[in-house]
């Protein structure tokens, strides 16, 4: 990552948030004649201390191990579910819900979860690493930063992710459809989309984070 993109990060980051509160009052206090002597450094031990005692945000684990049974993705899945719930906005959390939704749907009727068929490969990669791996990209960004800050075409972390939630959402959708009626052709189709989009780890939040890389969020 560009040392560039690290101070921005670190600019939209919590603790430097509260430090900065700290230092502005730091000021006003200054500005009101309350302190004199020395202010400048008040400032920054207030700055300091806001940065010092602001919890840092951990990085977000959401990847699954790759074998796993068909109960374990559906729990793993409802794990997930439950565990961004606070920490994503309603119209991503219904998006998030409504994948996981039609991979549970199918699970029911897959026998060997782990076997090679490229149909029920296209279903485990989504709920073990598409979209585990997208949301953890986006959840070990700053809030603020996610929020405001456009990174791509004019466009905001969260409405990235959005896009990419729709996009996996009707895939998702259309392969419920198709493996229903057994449509190998339609299905095998679906899959090799779905690798393209999903499965390069593409640095579509413009931190340039790749995948196993520590999360910046709380520098």
């Amino acid at each position: 990552m560009k040392k560039s993109q690290r101070l921005l990060l670190y600019l939209y980051s919590t603790p430097n948030i509260v430090g900065s509160i700290l230092g502005l009052i730091g000021l006003t206090l200054f500005f009101l004649g309350v302190i004199g002597s020395y202010w400048f450094l008040i400032v920054l031990g207030l700055y300091g201390i806001g940065v010092l005692v602001t919890p840092k945000s951990s990085p977000s684990e959401l990847r699954l191990r790759n074998e796993l049974t068909v109960d374990e993705i559906r729990a793993g899945l409802e794990s997930l579910v439950n565990g961004i719930r606070k920490k994503v906005p309603k119209d991503i959390f219904t998006k998030v819900e409504s994948i996981t939704n039609s991979i549970l749907q199918i699970l029911p009727r897959i026998v060997d979860v782990n076997s090679s068929d490229y149909n029920i490969y296209t279903i485990r990669q989504t709920a073990l690493e598409y979209l585990p791996e997208t949301l953890e990209r986006y959840l070990n960004l700053p809030r603020a930063y996610a929020s405001i800050h456009p990174i791509k075409g004019g466009k905001t972390a969260n409405q990235l992710l959005l896009e990419q939630l729709d996009l996996l959402d009707g895939e998702m959708k259309a392969v419920v459809q198709d493996f229903y009626q057994n449509d190998t052709q339609r299905l095998m189709a679906h899959g090799r989309f779905l690798q393209e989009k999903f499965g390069k780890n593409t640095e579509w939040m413009g931190t340039g984070q790749r995948r196993g890389e520590e999360s910046n969020s709380s520098l």
